[in-house]
């Protein structure tokens, strides 16, 4: 994601250290540790959803122009089969985990006891302002754990909502929402926390990080990155065309998992744009300006970061922009310096651009001489050139013939590698981010073996070995 205003790199003027004991304390009289209890408040975060669903999705045609099909469906919807999902499970998930035991430890047994961290900071990101602040806390609460929400300041209205609506659904003593920018995020972070989760930029990550590090507190990462996807020229067009548009301008393309941009091999391209640009038309319209189905910029400082990628570019199709809006068409771009601005940043926006390279080895190449990506697509009816794909590059995520639908599935664990960030979440990956998996060891009494703690001599010691 493109970084938000540099955080205070001094110790902030503000204090939460008195909301953060407030919680400690409410977790150490283990209200949190209760089954019964997290499944109330899981339960409680559902009827909020659904009781004001008609605020929701209004605070955030607001804050980004979402219509409300996509609204349902990557915000609202997602949440609430997530919820489903973790109280299905939740039962499993919270078991002890039982492994082998060696036969010099006998009679006893091992097993791995998930359990609660403490208490946790969220920081949500703008572009998905429900999902991205309310998922993290879905798996955190499935966890035991207390919680601060971390709402962006750049979505306002649904920060505001959300700051409104969880004090009336949920245990106050166990969760808070602190509004607020760079000063408020700076001075959350100079607390002690059981864990920080953070979904932004690398800029910001890497100050999430570096203040983690003053109490060695374990963080989660959820950044971002130029997300590759290839397209042999040996797929289905119509359809490679029709799914490519579908992620990519979800949102005006304000999605940290969109393509970013395209790899075809040299003479493959002209084919792919028009397929692209009717496809536009066919889901948009003449305009997507005048599409209700089509999302804004979150500001006018964003849309201006994106039309000067535009600069010194060819632009192939669109480019038009509504400053007051703000709104930018979806655009096109072809074979842009690949030490372009729009090459060597994170788009996050309306704009894709495509790169034309002789082979697919050139293109594999390309990818990995840059940063690892957040996902990876790629298109092809060809398995061997699909696994080639996946074997050959490091990414958080692959999803070969279609883009961003893993995300619907929560048995995958969500999450960067490298510079696209650490850690994973979404069903039981969330709630083991949530939880120590405490090693534990139960031994008896019976059948003692005296000549472990006798004085070792060879003999011993070779008996002590059928036993290791």
């Amino acid at each position: 994601m493109p970084t938000r205003p540099t955080l205070h790199a001094i110790e902030p003027d503000i204090c939460f250290i008195d909301n953060v004991k407030k919680l400690n304390d409410s977790y150490r009289t283990t209200k949190t540790q209760s089954l019964d209890w997290r499944k109330n408040q899981l339960l409680a975060l559902k009827r909020m959803l659904e009781d004001n669903q008609e605020a929701l999705l209004e605070a955030l045609k607001a804050d980004l122009g979402k219509c409300e099909t996509e609204a349902m469906v990557a915000e609202q919807g997602f949440l609430l089969s997530d919820i489903d999902h973790t109280l299905k499970h939740l039962d499993k998930w919270v078991k002890p985990r039982k492994v082998s035991t060696p036969m010099v430890a006998w009679p006893g047994k091992s097993f791995q006891q998930p359990e609660s961290l403490g208490t946790v900071l969220i920081i949500g990101a703008w572009n998905y302002p429900l999902q991205l602040l309310l998922a993290p806390y879905i798996a955190a609460l499935a966890a035991g754990n207390c919680a601060v929400l971390k709402p962006s300041e750049l979505s306002a209205q649904t920060s505001a909502l959300v700051a409104k609506l969880i004090p009336q659904y949920m245990d106050v003593s166990c969760v808070e929402v602190i509004e607020g920018g760079k000063e408020e995020a700076t001075a959350l972070l100079a607390c002690k926390w059981d864990h920080i989760f953070y979904t932004g930029g690398e800029a910001v990550g890497k100050i999430v990080m570096s203040a983690a590090a003053r109490y060695l507190t374990p963080v989660t990462l959820e950044l971002g990155g130029k997300s590759p996807c290839f397209v042999d020229k040996n797929t289905n067009l119509k359809v490679t065309a029709r799914r490519i548009v579908w992620g990519k301008w979800m949102n005006a393309g304000q999605t940290c998992v969109a393509p970013d941009y395209i790899i075809v091999e040299k003479g493959f391209e002209q084919p792919l744009i028009d397929a692209i640009r009717k496809e536009l038309k066919k889901q948009y319209g003449k305009s997507a300006l005048a599409s209700p189905d089509y999302g804004n910029i979150i500001n006018k400082r964003h849309l201006s970061r994106l039309r000067s990628y535009l600069d010194n570019v060819n632009v192939v199709y669109g480019g038009e922009f509504d400053e007051e809006r703000p709104a930018m068409v979806p655009t096109l771009v072809l074979e842009p310096g690949l030490d372009s601005a729009i090459m060597q940043e994170e788009i996050f926006g309306p704009i894709l651009p495509i790169v034309t390279v002789p082979s697919l080895d050139d293109g594999i190449a390309f990818v990995n001489d840059g940063a690892k990506p957040l996902a990876l697509y790629a298109f092809s009816d060809s398995d061997e050139v699909l696994d080639r794909i996946i074997s050959a590059t490091s990414s958080g995520s692959v999803c070969t013939n279609d883009t961003m639908l893993f995300m619907t599935n929560p048995e995958l664990p969500f999450g960067g590698v490298g510079n696209s960030g650490m850690g994973s979440y979404h069903g039981r990956a969330g709630f083991d981010t949530f939880s120590h998996l405490k090693t534990v060891m139960k031994r008896s009494f019976a059948l003692d073996v005296p000549f472990r703690y006798a004085p070792f001599s060879k003999f011993k010691l070779s008996l002590l070995k059928k036993f290791l």
